[in-house]
């Protein structure tokens, strides 16, 4: 069973809580990953210089509140979830529910956006991305986060549920992102990730979308610890 990550009734259950979300950020923020993915990309937005920010996707608030702190600048942030919303507003975000394919936001509103993780649930792709370069000014930088395609490659093999489904990912967000930004620069965050024993690859098999309907296919008994390739990458790009 092949599972979309951009099918809106899946989106919607999986975000209207925080605890899957969590055990799968895990694989690029943890102790066991080498490096906090997310560090670049907060130095890409502080290299824009930017006065406001627009984060897409902002989950329960901690990447806006950490770019509200590096940057000073405003921060207005959405979220599909309602859920994920509330999480962002208790931290202070000035957040709300909205659809990155139709932006609540004038053209040229903002000179930053900010996607992580996000663009890849995307159901109309081509139509969000041109409506974060819709919002963002002559000039804007979009930072766009994502994975390769061979992102923990070892534990999907491990439960069999086949190669990365994700639309937007490492191998083809250049190609995607140049129709409407006039120059994307990537840089990739490579490594490993460590896996101390079964007990923990299970738990992450079940909290991932893509995996846990092969939770099932897990052997009773794996090396460990278990080390899958780490493969994230940042997308810089500008309107």
């Amino acid at each position: 069973m092949t599972r979309r990550l951009d099918d809106p009734a899946l989106v919607a259950d999986e975000y209207s809580d925080d605890a899957r979300l969590r055990k799968r950020a895990s694989a690029y923020t943890g102790v066991h990953t080498g490096v906090d993915a997310r560090e670049p990309a907060v130095a890409a937005v502080i290299g824009a210089k930017p006065k406001r920010i627009l984060e897409v996707g902002c989950g329960w608030g901690e990447l806006a509140e950490w770019l509200a702190r590096e940057t000073g600048a405003e921060i207005v942030a959405i979220d599909i979830s309602p859920h994920m919303v509330g999480l962002a507003r208790e931290r202070g975000i000035d957040a709300q529910v909205a659809d990155v394919q139709a932006l609540p936001f004038p053209d040229g509103a903002f000179d930053c956006v900010v996607a992580a993780w996000m663009l890849y649930h995307v159901p109309d792709l081509e139509r969000g991305i041109a409506e974060l370069a819709r919002v963002l000014s002559a000039g804007g930088t979009l930072v766009a986060v994502t994975n390769s395609r061979y992102h923990l490659l070892e534990l999907r093999e491990l439960v069999g549920s086949g190669p990365s489904t994700l639309s937007f990912n490492r191998e083809n967000g250049k190609e995607l992102l140049g129709s409407r930004f006039r120059e994307v620069r990537r840089e990739d965050i490579d490594g490993q990730l460590e896996f101390v024993d079964r007990g923990e690859v299970e738990a992450y098999v079940r909290a991932s979308i893509s995996m846990s309907p092969f939770v099932a296919n897990l052997p009773a008994s794996i090396a460990e610890p278990f080390v899958a390739r780490r493969a994230n990458s940042i997308f810089v790009a500008t309107r």
